[in-house]
């Protein structure tokens, strides 16, 4: 079975002690949002985290960010304000995952168990 490739799109901003991601899931949207603020956010994300790296840049594991990681870099914890702020000065990072393969349930297929072709 042949899975569709993905894409997934995230703003990054370069913290002074740590990296936050915030998903994106519309980027022409997003781009238009960046010159028309009157654009709600809510149209472009769909989840309001903000994830960290623990200073992985782009990469490694995301985590929630705690309200005193987002205190200590942004000077707030309120949802609305950190995300802006992020979407505001963060880059764009997109990333393609190429289509993938899955097999079938393997232990329908045929296999030799005891020298007999497709019995068990």
């Amino acid at each position: 079975m042949v899975k569709g490739a993905a894409t997934t799109s995230k703003i990054h901003y370069k913290g002074s002690d740590e990296d936050f991601i915030v998903f994106v899931d519309d980027i022409e949207t997003f781009k238009k949002w960046k010159t028309d603020k009157s654009i709600p956010i809510a149209h472009f994300i769909s989840t309001y985290q903000v994830f960290v790296t623990h200073k992985q840049g782009t990469q490694g594991q995301f985590d929630g960010a705690s309200n005193s990681t987002l205190d200590n870099e942004f000077g707030t914890h309120t949802d609305d304000e950190v995300i802006k702020k992020i979407l505001e000065s963060g880059t764009l990072q997109e990333s393609e995952f190429p289509e993938r393969s899955n097999s079938k349930n393997d232990a329908q297929q045929g296999s030799i168990v005891n020298g007999q072709p497709g019995t068990r």
